[in-house]
This record gives structure tokens, sequence and C-alpha cells, in this order.
């Protein structure tokens, strides 16, 4: 044993720690970006699987066994991408959602005009929640909504909590759909988004909820949520849900989501 460890260690250099390193990060990476979603269950049982197919391989020594295990390797490589193609997809498409290069770069005046939208949907989101109405509103982002604003019906109305509280008024005609925000511009509204399939607490989620994670699934928006139940403030971005916020929590988060804090820091920095 000493003379094995030995070996390994004399073996062991500056090339091999950083070899070690990034496959660790790879499989950190992989698991963080799996983590959530539907694919950990599978990814544990094919883990699971595997690992007793080596141990009973290692223990009983049995080569017929064996040569079927390394034969199945290949296909098994074939096989995860298969299993996995929502997952990496996301992720392909998060690593080129990431980073400045791919953030649209905001003018004083735009900016100006998004605080204005994002301080109306924060106050029209506390009133729905101290009213327990439901609501669901889409920032769009990079990706233009065009394709899913064709589902709902067509407005033209600059942001105000006023109008988005009589759009998602109970019994209202399209207070069942989610609106479309496009900079300060209301869309559409009565918009009908894809549900998310990739939700483990389910039970937790309601139709809009999965409507918000499903829309920042498939594109890189951000959807506001407000249970009827509970009234609860959520934002789902990438697939992701933030939970339980107020007004003012809501406001510092979309304005970090949309990098409109870095705009207000740096015109702070010219005035002075």
């Amino acid at each position: 044993m000493s003379q094995v460890l030995w070996i390994l260690f004399s073996r062991f250099d500056l090339r091999s720690l950083v070899d070690i390193l990034l496959v660790a990060l790879l499989f950190y990476g992989l698991l963080t970006l799996l983590q959530g979603t539907r694919a950990v269950p599978l990814l544990r049982g094919l883990a699971i699987v595997l690992l007793a197919l080596l141990v009973i391989r290692t223990l009983f020594n049995l080569p017929t066994f064996g040569w079927l295990l390394d034969s199945s390797i290949p296909a098994l490589i074939v096989t995860i991408p298969v299993l996995f193609q929502h997952e990496l997809r996301r992720a392909l498409e998060n690593l080129g959602q990431t980073g400045p290069w791919s953030r649209r770069p905001w003018s004083p005046s735009a900016a100006q005009e998004m605080h204005h939208t994002v301080e109306e949907i924060a106050t029209a989101c506390s009133e729905m929640s101290r009213q327990r109405m439901g609501g669901l509103i889409v920032l769009e982002r990079v990706i233009r909504l065009d394709e899913y604003a064709e589902r709902g019906a067509r407005l033209d109305a600059r942001v105000s909590s006023r109008i988005l509280l009589n759009l998602f008024y109970p019994n209202a005609p399209l207070h069942d759909g989610a609106v479309l925000v496009r900079r300060n511009r209301i869309l559409a509204a009565g918009v009908v988004l894809p549900l998310s399939e990739d939700v483990l607490d389910s039970y937790q989620y309601g139709t809009r909820h999965r409507a918000a994670i499903g829309i920042s699934e498939q594109t890189d928006a951000i959807a506001v949520v407000v249970s009827e139940e509970t009234g609860a403030i959520s934002v789902a971005q990438r697939g992701r849900v933030v939970r339980w916020l107020d007004r003012e929590k809501l406001i510092r988060l979309l304005e970090a989501l949309l990098h409109l804090h870095e705009v207000r820091t740096g015109l702070g920095r010219r005035a002075r």
C-alpha cells in the first residue's frame, strides 16, 4: 500500500493538479446547472446503477459481464446528451447570455425609463399582493417576445401600475394571461406562455409560476409572478425562482437583473 501511494505521489505534479481541478470544476458546473431540475433524480439513479455495476464487476471478476459493461460505455455516452438535451441546451444558452458582451447597453434616458417601468411594476405587484390578485408580468430583454405576443392581445401602452391592475383585475377579459413588457411599453396582454415541466416541487407552483419558469427557460426574459392564493411576489429568471419579495426587494432585484444599478452608479460618479 505504501509503495502504491509513493508511486502515485511521485508522479503527482502541477500538471496533474491542474488536470484534477479542471475535471472537478467541470463536474461542479454541470451539477450546478442541473440543480433543482428533473435531471437530478435521473442523474442520481444513473450514478447508482453505474456504481453498482462497477462494484459487481470488481468483486466477482466476471469476464463476460465486464466485456458487456465496457461495450455499453460508448452507447451511454450517446444516451446522456439525449436524456439531458433540455438541460444542455439551457446551459449553452446561459453561457451565451453571460458576461458584459451579451448585455444590452443602457443609455441614460433608456435607463431612466426602465427605472420608471420597474417602479410601476413593483407598485402594481405590491397592490395585487395586498388584494390577493394573481398576475404574471414578463420583461423582455435581448431575445424578442413577438412570437409569444401573437398569442395574446396586442397593446401599445406605457407601463403604468393602474393599467396593470386593470388588466389583472379578477374576471377581466385578459386577467388569466401574461403581460409582456418591452422597455417602457406594454407589448401584449392575455398571453399564453409555455408551461415548464422541469419543476421538482410542482405542488408548490401553480400555472402562473410554471408559465413564468417556462418563459425564463426558453428566453432570457424576467418573469414577475403574484400568487393569487398567498399573495407572494416571485421572480423567475433562467429557470430559477426567487420568492417572497416585497416592493423594495422586487425593485432592487429587477434593477440588478437588468443591470440598471450600474447605470445609476455611473451617473452618480459623473455627478460628483
